[in-house]
């Protein structure tokens, strides 16, 4: 199926499904979305088209649709993602289709499932979408959006925070309207709480994002201050490093060179990196990511050192490395190990660069033209000094082969895209091979590869595409013209022909509309460059400086008319009826349903309807239609006035041609003429000069003769020379190859000797090993026998353990035996307390009363003692025999 049907297909598609918003209308519309993306439209964003403009604002109007199914809306954005392929398709989508404003609201439609497929997909879509593209603060769904990754970035949802951050870093890239929102927010002191702490995750995009987010919001506050000090900025140089040579996956490195490129903005941080011991082992393992064939990887590496060329410390370490030529000690490591040619030069910085130069014109363009002005840079900076080291020298002798492959002549025939590469590639080559033309020594080496045909043929076919309707195509046609001619004029004096052909270009009248193109240009290079290549043109004889005068008057008359207002125009250009009053008309009725909706508000504010907000969004979906269309609008009208004014410049020109011949046609008949009276008087001298003809037709004759022998002599002459000259070539060619081997031999009787002496250590290696082995044998036998006897053991042990387990379980049953007797023991044991307290109270209390019988009896123990020596006294002066009766008495 073909672009066109496949578009018609589709708008019956979304007018069915306008209509009627059916399963079945939605399952073709579907299929239709399909096949329009196997149709890889990403090249055709660019052309135009009116139905793919149709198309793609019917498909992106559905899924901005809240009322449209998931389904259907997951596979326009599938679409998008597809279509966001490159740079411009990208700023197409953002600006011509508002793409960026349309998912920004189904994210917010669905702000409160985030965890949604759909959220994710819109989330990486926004990603890919919004990458070095600068997102406005007023574009409609922006502050709903900030405040969703904000939130999400703060959750602990794993899934979401990637997309968010990622999105994030995008938005605050070289955006401060965006950087000033977001310090505006009241939680952001928690936001950088929670990005400081994402710098110790284990993901290396995420740390990327984290310290990409940090660099935008705080570089130049006191948080990015503590971040990026003297003391941390080292180990972020080695973290940043370590992700761009060794990170997982290409979107990693892409961040991780962005981040480096926006640190390198900051003096002091640039400052700092040419002060890092490390910098030249990074630097060379930087420049190893561009062997690896993939172009996007590459682009990112030359990007990163064409940012580190603006600083002149790290440009002076940039020359030593890339210039640096591979050391003998890597070749030699390189024979050893058996590699190819490449291996040993695997060190080479410079010849990946060169490699890169000669890429293709429709794949790695980027590389290509990234490369050659890294080059350029380079060999400024190199050729600038005092003396040329010999490093640079053999570097530009490698290098003009390949520069000088790259000039071909361009062929419009294969579309403006296609010229448009080819000139800015000739450009830039030019511009480099000035650079190299500074100098003497490498001027020689250029004089001696550059022809004055080739830089001829180049300039012609240059001229021959000058006259171009694209005003950027023409300005690119005219800059590789003039740099071409630049260079044929720095070596008119030191190659053969250059300057006749230089001064033939000069002269050329297809010179005037890039000459004149340059001299109004607002570049100062261009400007320059012109006036050196006018200087040089004026004193010509046949320069057309009349044209070249019509030809500035005609671009500043240009220059003026577009920097008049596009609206003024639009006005005089077109007539009343057409569709810019239809647009108009139909704002002023939008504007009209605006105040009656606004002034309804305000009548109905106690109600707080719900359906007012349903109405809001109905009608700002309407409002960024008719804003798109009425872009749309001025755009074309503005192409208009712009091809309107090419017109009367081309018919100025053609004017001025046409004066010019007529001339030129009346001094010819004036010419013509002259001739006629001349021819007259040249028939008399005629009728005498015949007579003299006869008379040496004679001398003729004899000299014919004559000059016949001489040219025999000659062609002998010459056949012994050419024989000479091959006998001496022939020579010459078998000295050259004898040396060659001399040298092949020398070299490989060392390396003879060396791989015999590496043989003799390599045998006696092996016997030590063998034996060595043997031994090892011998062990691993008597451990297998230890081994079998420790499985005998632990066998007998497995049985004495199961009969221990038996007793421990018969102890377990008497030990709770026990435990039962010793219970009752206590309870009895209890009760024998509380008797032994009783009889210890009463025990205290006999005791009480036996120390009050003791004292009671102690007293009358003492009142007998009294009373017996009371007796004793009285009964001693009685006899003895009544003494015997007394005390038998007592």
């Amino acid at each position: 199926m073909d672009t066109s049907t496949c578009f018609k297909s589709l708008l019956l598609a979304i007018q069915q499904y306008r209509e009627a918003r059916t399963t079945q209308n939605a399952a073709q519309l579907q299929r239709q979305v399909e096949e329009f993306s196997a149709l890889k439209c990403g090249p055709l964003l660019s052309s135009g088209q009116v139905l793919l403009t149709e198309c793609m604002n019917g498909l992106v109007e559905l899924a901005g649709n809240p009322v449209t199914s998931p389904t259907l809306t997951s596979t326009i954005i599938s679409l998008l993602a597809q279509l966001a392929c490159d740079d411009a398709s990208r700023e197409i989508l953002h600006c011509s289709y508002n793409c960026t404003s349309t998912l920004a609201a189904v994210i917010q439609h669905h702000s409160t499932t985030p965890g949604e497929p759909l959220v994710l997909q819109c989330l990486q879509v926004l990603q890919k979408l919004t990458y070095n593209i600068r997102i406005f603060q007023s574009t409609n769904h922006v502050h709903e959006l900030i405040t969703f990754l904000v939130a999400n970035i703060q959750s602990d949802k794993d899934e979401i925070i990637l997309p968010c951050l990622g999105l994030m870093a995008n938005l605050c890239r070289d955006n401060h309207s965006v950087q000033s929102h977001i310090k505006s927010l009241d939680n952001v002191k928690s936001l950088y709480r929670t990005l400081i702490n994402f710098l110790a995750h284990n993901s290396l995009t995420v740390v990327v994002f984290t310290l990409s987010i940090l660099a935008s919001l705080t570089l130049n506050e006191k948080v990015g201050e503590k971040l990026f000090d003297g003391k941390n900025i080292h180990q972020t140089f080695q973290l940043v490093f370590n992700i761009i040579v060794n990170g997982d996956g290409t979107v990693t490195r892409k961040y991780s060179v962005d981040l480096l490129v926006d640190l390198l903005k900051n003096p002091k941080i640039a400052d700092y990196l040419t002060r890092y011991q490390h910098f030249t082992a990074c630097l060379s393992q930087v420049l190893g990511l561009l062997q690896s064939k993939d172009p996007d990887s590459a682009a990112k590496v030359l990007e990163l050192l064409l940012a580190m060329c603006g600083v002149s410390g790290l440009r002076l370490l940039l020359c030593e490395v890339v210039f640096r030529p591979a050391g003998p000690k890597l070749k030699v490591a390189a024979h050893r190990q058996g590699g190819g040619p490449d291996v040993g030069r695997k060190g080479d910085a410079g010849l990946a660069l060169v490699q890169w130069l000669s890429s293709p014109v429709d794949g790695a363009e980027s590389c290509s033209l990234q490369a050659l002005q890294l080059l350029t840079e380079l060999l400024e900076e190199a050729l600038g000094r005092d003396t040329v080291s010999d490093c640079v020298l053999s570097f530009t002798e490698m290098l003009l082969p390949v520069l000088l492959g790259l000039l071909r002549s361009v062929d419009p025939a294969h579309g403006d895209a296609r010229l448009r590469k080819q000139c800015r590639r000739i450009a830039h080559v030019s511009g480099l091979l000035l650079v190299l033309c500074a100098v003497d020594a490498t001027r020689s080496l250029v004089s001696q590869q550059v022809s004055a045909q080739l830089c001829l043929s180049q300039a012609g076919s240059l001229l021959s595409c000058c006259h171009s309707n694209s005003n950027e195509l023409s300005q690119l046609i005219a800059e590789a013209l003039l740099k071409t001619l630049a260079l044929m004029s720095k070596l008119k004096q030191h190659v053969k022909d250059m300057e006749t052909s230089f001064y033939r270009m000069l002269q050329d009248q297809r010179i005037v509309t890039p000459l004149s193109l340059a001299l109004t240009s607002h570049h100062r290079e261009r400007v320059q460059r012109g006036l050196s290549l006018l200087f040089e043109a004026t004193p010509l004889p046949d320069f057309p400086s009349l044209l070249l005068g019509e030809s500035i008057a005609a671009n500043n008359a240009y220059r003026q008319r577009e920097a008049e207002p596009v609206k003024r125009l639009a006005v005089q250009d077109v007539p009343p009826a057409t569709i810019l009053d239809t647009s108009s008309d139909s704002s002023k009725s939008v504007q009209c349903l605006v105040d009656k909706l606004q002034t309804g508000l305000e009548l109905q504010e106690h109600l707080k309807d719900s359906r007012i907000s349903e109405i809001i969004d109905v009608y700002e979906q309407k409002l960024s239609t008719f804003t798109v269309k009425e872009d749309r609008l001025q755009d074309l009208l503005e192409a208009k006035a712009k091809a309107l004014s090419q017109a009367d410049r081309l018919i100025a020109q053609y004017r001025l041609q046409r004066a010019q011949a007529e001339a030129e046609a009346c001094k010819l008949g004036s010419l013509l003429k002259e001739a006629e009276r001349r021819g007259e008087d040249l028939q008399v001298e005629l009728g005498s000069q015949v007579l003299e003809v006869e008379r040496s037709k004679a001398d003729m004759e004899e000299l014919l003769q004559h000059n016949a022998r001489l040219q025999r002599d000659s062609e002998e002459h010459q056949a012994l020379k050419g024989a000479y000259n091959s006998l001496l070539n022939r020579f010459n060619e078998s000295e050259r190859v004898l040396k060659d081997l001399q040298a092949a031999h020398s070299s490989l009787s060392r390396q003879n000797d060396s791989l015999r002496k590496n043989h003799e250590n390599l045998q006696l290696q092996h016997d030590r090993m063998v034996s060595a082995l043997e031994e090892r044998e011998d062990e691993l036998r008597s451990l297998q026998s230890d081994l079998q006897q420790k499985h005998s053991d632990i066998t007998g042990l497995r049985g004495e353990l199961q009969a221990e387990e038996e007793k421990l379980r018969e102890k377990e049953r008497e030990r709770g035996d026990l435990e039962e007797t010793v219970e009752v023991l206590r309870k009895e044991l209890n009760k024998t307390e509380q008797a032994r307290k009783d009889a210890s109270i009463k025990a205290s209390s006999l005791e009480l009363q036996k120390s009050q019988l003791e004292q009671k009896l102690k007293q009358k123990e003492d009142e007998l003692s009294k009373h017996s020596a009371m007796i004793s006294m009285i009964h001693s002066l009685s006899s003895g025999k009544m003494k015997c009766d007394v005390n038998l008495s007592l």
